[in-house]
C-alpha cells in the first residue's frame, strides 16, 4: 500500500462492455466517485440500469462499438472490492480498521492491476469523474506510459480546504455516533445516525442552490409520521435528503466510507513530483480532457482550471471544459448530453 502495509489477497470488481481488440490497445480504465460500485451501465448479463447509463455503449460517448470498457471498484469499497469490510484472511474476520492506510494511489494501483490480469500493457484512455478525477492524476503519476489519454472529471489534483472540512465534519459524525462503536459495529445496528447526517451533509454540496431553487422551492414535505415528532421536517428538500440519507445507510459500509474519505483529504498529485506539472510531465499522457462545472462548490471550477494549466505546462495537449449546468457537482450523473459532447469528441481526436 501507498502508505506501508500490505494487503494479502486482494480482489478487485471490475465490469467491461465492448470487446478488447488483437492489438490490445482499445481500453478504456473508468474510476467511479466515491459511492458507486462497478456497474456503470446495463449489460445482458445485468440489465439493470448502471450509474452512468447513456454514457457508456454502442454509438454513445463512450462507445462499446470501438472501445473496451473496464469499470472497477474501488480498492476499500464494499461492492465487491476488498475493503475494511472484507474479510482477512489471517483472522476470517472483517478487516474493520485493520485494514491498512488507504490512499488515492492504492485506488489507481488497483485499476492498474487490473489492466494488467486482463494483460493490457497500456490503456487508450483512463476516465474519472469526482474520486475518480482524482484517481486518474494517481494513475498516471504513478505508472508513466501505462495510457495514452487522461479524461479528469469534475476532479481535483490536492484537496481544497473547504472539501477536506466538509469531510471531517462527516466523518466526525459517523466517529461519534454510539453504534459505531470504534468501528465494530453489527450489520443489524450500523451507525445510521451519523451515516444518515453525513451524506446529508453530501447531498447539500453535491448539488447546487440554484437547482434546489428551480426544483424544490418551498414546497411542503412529501410525507411526515407523528414519530418526527415537534420539530418533523416541513421542506420538500428535507424529505429528499432524508430519502437518500436512508438509502445510503442501507447501501454502504461506514468504515469503507471513513477511509475512502479521508484518502480524499490526503490526497495532493505534487507528491509525485514536487509540483502538479511535473508530476504530469513524468506522466508521458498525451492528451487530457479536463470537464469542470461552474456551479459546482465541492470540486470548484478554479481546481479544473488549474488542472488543465498544470497539464499544459507539462506538454500535454489539453482541452478544458467549464460547462453551465445548475447540478452542481453531479452534473457529470445528470446532464449526459453535455458532458457526453465533450467526451466523444475528446475521444474522436
Amino acid at each position: 500500500m501507498w502508505r506501508g502495509g500490505v494487503l494479502h489477497g486482494a480482489r478487485i470488481a471490475y465490469e467491461t462492455w465492448g470487446t478488447l481488440n488483437e492489438a490490445r490497445d482499445n481500453a478504456v480504465l473508468l474510476f467511479t466517485g466515491l459511492s458507486p460500485s462497478a456497474h456503470a451501465a446495463s449489460s445482458p448479463e445485468d440489465p439493470s440500469e448502471g450509474w452512468w447509463e447513456g454514457m457508456i455503449g454502442p454509438g454513445l460517448a463512450i462507445d462499446t462499438n470501438r472501445f473496451f470498457v473496464i469499470c472497477v471498484n474501488s480498492l476499500g469499497s464494499c461492492f465487491g472490492s476488498t475493503g475494511p469490510a472484507s474479510l482477512d484472511p489471517a483472522t476470517g474476520a472483517p478487516y474493520r480498521l485493520n485494514f491498512p492506510d488507504l490512499s488515492v494511489e492504492d485506488i489507481a494501483r488497483a485499476g492498474f492491476e487490473t489492466l494488467r490480469s486482463l494483460e493490457i500493457e497500456r490503456a487508450d484512455t483512463v476516465v474519472g469523474p469526482s474520486l475518480g478525477g482524482m484517481v486518474v492524476l494517481a494513475y498516471a503519476a504513478q505508472f508513466p506510459g501505462a495510457t495514452r489519454r487522461v479524461v479528469s472529471i469534475s476532479g481535483t489534483a490536492a484537496a481544497s480546504p473547504f472539501a477536506i472540512a466538509l469531510r471531517s465534519i462527516q466523518r466526525e459524525a459517523i466517529l461519534r455516533d454510539p453504534d459505531w462503536r470504534g468501528g465494530a459495529y453489527t450489520d443489524e445496528r450500523p451507525p445510521a445516525t451519523g451515516m444518515r447526517i453525513a451524506r446529508k451533509l453530501g447531498m447539500m454540496t453535491y448539488r447546487s442552490a440554484h437547482e434546489w431553487r428551480e426544483r424544490f422551492g418551498r414546497q411542503p414535505a412529501t410525507e411526515q409520521t407523528p414519530d418526527d415528532g415537534p420539530f418533523a421536517p416541513e421542506f420538500a428538500i428535507q424529505s429528499y435528503l432524508e430519502a437518500h440519507a436512508r438509502r445510503f445507510v442501507r447501501a454502504f459500509d461506514p468504515n469503507c466510507y471513513l477511509y475512502i474519505s479521508r484518502a480524499m483529504d490526503r490526497f495532493e498529485l505534487a507528491a509525485h513530483g514536487g509540483s502538479h506539472s511535473a508530476a504530469l510531465a513524468r506522466s508521458r499522457v498525451e492528451r487530457a480532457l479536463v470537464i469542470g462545472v461552474e456551479s459546482d462548490m465541492l470540486f470548484a471550477i478554479g481546481e479544473q482550471q488549474r488542472l488543465a494549466k498544470s497539464f499544459e505546462e507539462a506538454g500535454t495537449a489539453t482541452s478544458f471544459a467549464p460547462l453551465q449546468c445548475i447540478e452542481g457537482h453531479d452534473s457529470f450523473l445528470i446532464d449526459l448530453e453535455r458532458f457526453g459532447r465533450e467526451i466523444r469528441a475528446f475521444l474522436n481526436r
